[in-house]
């Protein structure tokens, strides 16, 4: 953020309840200080009940743009009025951008945790993914997955779950818009899982399983499943180092877990709102250490 607001500020922000514990406002606002772009953003706790007034109220004051966090991901999705090809395959929007009261939605999630593969060397179009879960963060990997040329994916999910029949709706759109191939298989399926595992690129943990404080839950029953040339992601990044990937590291795979999805799904959002790219080096070595 600039030394002081001016009557120029645009306004941008974090919708969502809760959001006192994000970091996206102090990752932001040194960003927009390091470009000298006179942007702020706050983060507002908006829940279910008073999210289309406070759409309705960004949008009549200009606000250049906000994100989305749970619970209003999907319900933004149905707000907006232009979906990007993510958006529209993942059905939810966390990014948004006003355009003289016109609202473009973005879903800029699968970006980040794309990126944040290349960022550890992998290359995963032409390959095979196996995915563990089925909630908005599984559902925005694999679009944009999808979409950067993975060859297919396997999907393991709880198949009593709301969530997986949402992910089922997705996978159908998926492939009728790109030339992937989505399997989506019952998580206590094992003999399954292993043979997915057996031929995949890249295992990525796209649930909650193993967030702190329940650090000794994993979804791989037997480290056995893992091999050397099986690279392991999870998007949690508290703590660092997930039971998952302790198991994969420990199997001599290579590691990765969820901390640049973060910074790289605001560096999308950020180049949405202002047309700059992030300074994502200084931003990663300030905040992301």
């Amino acid at each position: 953020m600039r030394d002081m607001i001016t009557g120029k500020t645009k306004l941008t922000g974090l919708l969502g309840s809760p959001v006192e514990h994000s970091i996206s406002p102090a990752m932001h606002n040194e960003a927009f200080r390091l470009l000298g772009l006179d942007y702020a953003y706050l983060a507002f706790d908006v829940t279910e009940d008073t999210f289309l007034k406070v759409i309705d109220g960004l949008t009549a004051m200009g606000a250049a743009g906000w994100n989305c966090t749970m619970p209003l991901k999907r319900l933004m999705h149905q707000r907006v009025d232009i979906l990007s090809d993510t958006a529209l395959l993942t059905g939810s929007v966390n990014t948004v951008v006003n355009r003289d009261g016109v609202l473009y939605g973005d879903n800029t999630d699968g970006y980040g945790f794309m990126q944040s593969m290349s960022d550890a060397g992998l290359r995963p179009a032409g390959k095979r993914l196996a995915i563990l879960g089925s909630g908005g963060a599984a559902a925005a990997i694999i679009a944009q997955a999808a979409l950067d040329g993975v060859y297919s994916i396997d999907i393991f999910s709880r198949p009593e779950s709301t969530s997986t029949k949402l992910i089922e709706q997705e996978a159908e759109l998926v492939r009728s818009k790109t030339a992937c191939l989505l399997n989506v298989y019952d998580l206590k399926d094992h003999a399954q899982l292993s043979k997915s595992l057996e031929q995949s690129y890249c295992l990525i943990n796209a649930s909650s399983v193993g967030m702190a404080p329940d650090t000794d839950a994993c979804l791989i029953p037997d480290s056995s499943m893992l091999h050397p040339d099986l690279a392991v992601g999870d998007v949690i990044y508290n703590p660092r180092e997930t039971k998952l990937l302790h198991m994969a590291r420990e199997r001599g795979c290579m590691t990765f877990n969820g901390l640049y999805m973060l910074l790289y799904q605001g560096a999308m959002a950020f180049q949405r709102w202002t047309g700059r790219d992030m300074p994502v080096a200084k931003i990663r070595e300030k905040f992301f250490q």
